[in-house]
């Protein structure tokens, strides 16, 4: 028996409660939970913003240690000290045929081919996030969502590789493909956002200007290489960044997921230049774009998880770390028991700390 924090009503809050997890078949890996972030997503599906099925088992971004594997999982063993990522993949569909694996959506991966549950609670059976469900004692799931880790880095430091860093470092580098003396625009500075400005700053871009309303985190952004730093409460950022760049930036990129600044990321840009939109606005809500600034060659388009190939990606972040030119430990804002999720998240909607993570050997 092991437990697992579920969220059975949207809006509302996960409980704890104990729950089963199956064997390991075919391709499935059993993995003891050591470490997990709390996502801006997690707390959308909470709030009923990300529609999701449920009952289920929420946090995708995660490290572990294996403890059984299943009979066709070649290149893990028990034992293995491991990183989950949300980006599974097939190999074999349009999309990653293409490429594009951080789109791959094939069956089999996220859920079982077949139908049955991965995990129950009570007998019945429960959705995990992106298939990986990493606010409970133990995650089940496929070996490609698994990556192995090394000594060096510590596991509460490399959970941040399975999200907040691949996805933002990932738009920088994957998706808007910025280059060294770019100017480069991030609005919002919480995990995800300082994980652009890391990017931006490896990429080489000759200013990076960094937007939020915490001034705390603009500090945070200003260590991890932002060149400026813009608090903004009710302020409109456009025209500040216009006056610091001389016209705009070239590359900006959107982070926290409201149309307001989705609109305003678009209208800091130059002639010619790239709006990369990371964060998840609802479905339904309008984003209000002026159709002449496109007849500019201004160009606006999204990042689903930074374009991530993570079993690429992820090797060259842990060099980069090791050589101290990525930082993971100073994006943690703080660390909490899985018992105090609730508060945590309460927290987290609060915007109180940069990434929070729930650490199952406790704070």
């Amino acid at each position: 028996m092991s437990r697992a924090a579920i969220l059975r009503d949207s809006p509302g809050d996960p409980q704890l409660e104990n729950v089963s997890y199956s064997l390991p078949q075919g391709s499935e890996v059993l993995i003891r939970t050591a470490a997990a972030g709390i996502c801006a997503s997690d707390i959308q599906v909470c709030d009923g913003r990300i529609p999701t099925p449920l009952p289920v088992i929420l946090g995708h971004e995660a490290t572990g240690v294996i403890e059984a594997v299943g009979p066709d999982v070649g290149r893990l063993c028990p034992g293995d000290r491991v990183l989950v990522c949300q980006s599974s993949f097939c190999g074999h569909c349009e999309y990653c045929l293409k490429g594009l694996v951080s789109l791959c959506r094939s069956p089999g991966l996220r859920t079982r081919a077949d139908g049955t549950p991965r995990v129950t609670a009570g007998g019945g059976a429960l959705h995990t996030g992106s298939g990986i469900g990493a606010f409970g004692e133990h995650m089940l799931v496929h070996e490609r969502s698994v990556l192995q880790l090394p000594d060096s880095v510590s596991l509460e430091a490399a959970t941040m590789l399975g999200c907040a860093v691949t996805t933002g470092m990932g738009a920088v580098l994957r998706t808007a493909r910025v280059p060294a003396g770019a100017t480069v625009a991030v609005v919002g500075a919480g995990g995800i956002g300082l994980s652009c400005v890391q990017g931006a700053r490896i990429a080489g871009a000759s200013r990076i200007i960094a937007v939020d309303r915490r001034a705390d985190r603009l500090t945070t952004a200003a260590s991890l290489g932002a060149t400026d730093v813009l608090h903004v409460m009710d302020d409109d950022p456009v025209e500040t960044v216009k006056e610091l760049t001389g016209g705009g930036v070239e590359f900006s990129f959107e982070a926290v997921g409201i149309s307001s600044t989705v609109e305003q990321a678009f209208r800091m840009l130059r002639m010619g230049g790239t709006c990369t939109v990371i964060g998840i606005v609802p479905k339904t809500t309008p984003i209000r774009l002026k159709a002449s600034a496109l007849l500019a060659e201004r160009r606006i388009q999204g990042s689903a998880n930074g374009s991530n190939k993570f079993h690429l990606d992820v090797p060259r972040y842990l060099a980069l770390h090791e050589q101290g030119r990525l930082k993971l430990d100073e994006l943690i804002g703080a660390t909490v028991a899985l018992d105090a999720l609730k508060e945590a998240f309460g927290a987290a909607r609060e915007g109180r700390h940069t990434r929070t993570i729930v650490s199952f050997d406790g704070p």
